[in-house]
């Protein structure tokens, strides 16, 4: 069975940054596009990262140049309050490009990290 736990989640201060990282098991990662997502109070899932099995990453306009996606971390700099939210880490087996940040277009997801920014 696909696995995916996330962790790294926490309390920052506006500015400061925040690494998480992604736990799998039950698959080959490489041939997975993994994606990470948020979803705050209120609000629907978003994307905010995706890596391709190509090595390509994409990224929505609200995190680019200070969210970086790996295979297996998320790492997050000059954090603000909006990017309170529960983090989620995600993979399917999908090599389209056009909806890497598509919640829907992924199969797995992992049970979610807190990141609170204050």
């Amino acid at each position: 069975d696909v696995q995916l736990v996330e962790s790294g989640g926490g309390s920052v201060q506006t500015g400061g940054s925040l690494r998480l990282s992604c736990a799998f098991s039950g698959f080959t990662q490489s041939s997975y596009c993994m994606g990470w997502f948020r979803q705050g109070p209120g609000k629907g899932r978003e994307g905010v990262g995706a890596i391709g099995r190509d090595g390509t990453d994409t990224y929505p306009d609200s995190v680019k140049g200070r969210f970086t996606v790996s295979r297996d971390e998320l790492e997050m700099r000059s954090l603000k309050p909006e990017d309170t939210a529960m983090y989620y880490c995600a993979a399917r087996t999908s090599g389209a490009t056009f909806d890497r940040l598509s919640a829907s277009r992924y199969q797995y997801f992992g049970p979610g990290t807190q990141v609170t920014v204050s």
